[in-house]
């Protein structure tokens, strides 16, 4: 929509810059132009009653066009190519892993000369836990950040992460940094100074002279770690306030009812997009906007929010993707993707927390049903919007998908989560698993899971038994697991040491700033020593590691597996086996999983239910044939067994 006043402002502060329109950066002004109208309203949605909303926008505009200025012609002539690729993230190329760079090899320096490590496995997308500037014992894992734009020195220099993005832009590979926008450590410069009286930085965060408002807040808002930090605000002794702390109280929440706050945030997001960041990930977005009678998520606030970053920078820095780490219930994590005249213009990635979830239901139970009455929900992701896909990451597991697919397999939801929990944590007598519970709700007895992939699997149970069978089994259930991942369509994220079969490390114990959160018992210190055992033909870790390296080598040569809204789930004939179809230019590729420890069976009908079938059918995985029989005939899937089948031309 032309709006002359709109893009007389655009254009003056264009000229200023010095920003050639009708030149070089021809591309830029009619991106700036053609998103101008939706950069305003969704402005105006937030902020048109505030005092100095007006003023505010044309700082906005000025912020967008500095990070444009700013971005080297190196960024630049990347960002023209992934355009030329359209959706390049869609792609089946990419496959990644998430590391905390000190505790997987030290610092950036050497993380650098680790790539190779990376390239060995297939992986060229890295996502890097926080490394900005955190204060020690308070870093929430470093998502309590006190300057978003200085390195920690833990982890090196600002000037090695610069080499490293370098480094890895040289080699084709991708980079994932996070941004936490929904608050700082007490300890950063604008915290010290709301402390200090400074009434600008007090209007940073929710800040309250007596416990009324936090009181009204916190009758809806449920506690986030009801046993390590409860409640939801904090008494600040130096200015005599109250300020709001949902995380942690050394977290203060920053307050976007303030558009000031927005400015500062979105110059931050420009600085990691000039810094050659691939991919930001938005620390939770479910958080951001603040109402009081409400329990502060998911307010549709927080999306306008997202789709006007969004906005901005597809106009500054388009090579930038965005992922929205919204861990929430499946209806709601279609939202982050965008709805609307906003669908897939909001979160380009999110992460598929449920279907992660849904699967360790299934190697449990034995039975996928509740996986499957997921998928009408999780299918509703838009094109041109991806999943990272995963079984294991930082974080715990969760187990808040609805109830009714639960019921929907025949069981008590309370009871069935309560068996879960009991199977992971290891104390029900039919686990192999060695996990622990994870935030247990006192009142609720609501909890989550933590626990590395292998010992989750039962490896680390079967190793310290000396178990050769059982090894075996377990390290059947973490290629199975991670297969039925890495196929369905997002990009497969693997958690550092999973590729090693690294079980729980039990040193955080030792360590005041992290014994009291045992999450860091699947976040390891990498043994360079162990890891070299994956040369060593037999070693649990060679199975491991050539076994994941066989999957992502695999997916990069089916164009099928790309995201293209191109899942099709198989119908369910046998509870203990789960099956999908990708298809791609008349190419199919069959996905079937017995989650099972017996063998199972599928009738051959249930492949021909999707169209006419070859004679036979070729497993990637095992690198066999298998001849298609008739409907009623039985194709038998070993225990723990997946395949790769498609159809011979």
């Amino acid at each position: 929509m032309y709006n002359p006043g709109l893009h007389k402002k655009i254009n003056a502060a264009l000229l200023k810059m010095k920003i050639d329109i009708g030149g070089n950066d021809g591309m830029f002004y009619t991106r700036f132009i053609a998103n101008a109208t939706a950069l305003h309203f969704l402005y105006n949605e937030l902020y048109k009653d505030h005092a100095a909303a007006d003023k505010i926008f044309d700082q906005l505009i000025n912020t967008i066009a500095k990070a444009y200025s700013k971005r080297s012609a190196q960024l630049k002539e990347r960002d023209e190519k992934k355009e030329q690729k359209g959706n390049w993230y869609l792609s089946n190329d990419i496959a990644g892993m998430s590391l905390y760079v000190d505790r997987f090899c030290g610092n950036l320096k050497s993380l650098t000369g680790k790539l190779d490590y990376f390239k060995e496995l297939g992986v060229n997308f890295l996502h890097l836990m926080p490394v900005m500037q955190s204060p020690e014992g308070e870093s929430d894992g470093g998502y309590a950040v006190s300057d978003f734009r200085s390195v920690d020195e833990r982890f090196g220099t600002m000037k090695d992460l610069k080499a490293l993005q370098q480094k890895m832009n040289d080699e084709e590979m991708y980079l994932m940094l996070d941004i936490v926008l929904n608050h700082t450590s007490h300890r950063h410069e604008w915290a010290q100074k709301a402390k200090e009286g400074e009434k600008k930085y007090q209007d940073y965060f929710y800040m309250y002279d007596d416990r009324t408002i936090p009181d009204t807040f916190d009758k809806t808002m449920p506690d986030i770690f009801p046993e390590s930090a409860p409640g939801n605000f904090t008494y600040v002794k130096e200015c005599n306030k109250w300020v709001m702390t949902v995380f942690h109280n050394y977290q203060w929440d920053l307050n976007y009812s303030n558009p000031s706050v927005l400015i500062e945030m979105l110059d931050t997001i420009f600085f990691y997009a000039n810094l050659g960041v691939d991919v930001l990930r938005i620390d939770a977005p479910a958080f951001i906007w603040k109402q009081q009678g409400t329990t502060c998520q998911n307010l549709p606030q927080a999306h306008t929010i997202l789709r006007l970053i969004k906005q901005a920078v597809q106009v500054a820095t388009p090579g930038m993707a965005l992922l929205g780490e919204a861990i929430v219930a499946p209806k709601e994590i279609m939202k982050y993707f965008g709805t609307g005249l906003y669908t897939a213009r909001e979160c380009d990635f999110a992460y598929n927390a449920t279907h992660m979830a849904l699967q360790w239901d299934a190697l449990a139970t034995g039975d996928t049903r509740v996986m499957l009455a997921a998928q009408h929900e999780i299918l509703q992701k838009p094109f041109g919007t991806s999943w990272i896909t995963y079984t294991r990451c930082h974080d715990d597991i969760g187990l808040g998908y609805d109830d009714y697919m639960i019921q929907y397999a025949g069981y008590k939801a309370y009871e069935h989560r309560k068996f879960l929990q009991e199977y992971y944590a290891g104390v029900h007598p039919l686990s192999v698993a060695r996990g622990a519970l994870f935030s247990v709700n006192p009142k609720t007895q609501d909890a989550r899971i933590s626990g590395s992939l292998a010992s989750l699997c039962g490896l680390e149970k079967a190793v310290n038994e000396n178990d050769v069978t059982a090894m075996n089994v377990a390290i059947k259930k973490i290629l199975m697991m991670q297969a039925h991942s890495f196929f369905m369509g997002g990009v497969p994220m693997l958690f550092y040491g999973d590729e090693e079969g690294y079980t729980n490390d039990y040193s955080y114990l030792n360590e005041p700033g992290k014994s009291y959160d045992n999450r860091w018992m699947h976040r390891p210190v990498i043994d360079w020593k162990k890891n070299e055992r994956r040369k060593e033909e037999g070693t649990i870790e060679q199975r491991i590691f050539s076994g994941t390296q066989k999957l992502i080598a695999l997916r990069k040569k089916m164009e099928m597996v790309s995201d293209l809204k191109n899942l099709t789930w198989m119908h369910p004939h046998n509870i203990h086996v789960a099956g999908y179809l990708r298809t791609h230019n008349e190419n199919k590729l069959y996905c079937i999983c017995n989650f099972s420890s017996s063998e199972s069976f599928l009738t051959w009908f249930a492949f021909k239910q999707h169209g006419p079938i070859a004679e036979q059918l070729f497993d990637h995985w095992k690198e066999e044939y298998h001849t298609v029989r008739g409907d009623h005939e039985y194709f038998i899937l070993e225990p723990y067994g997946f395949y790769l089948l498609e159809p011979v031309q």
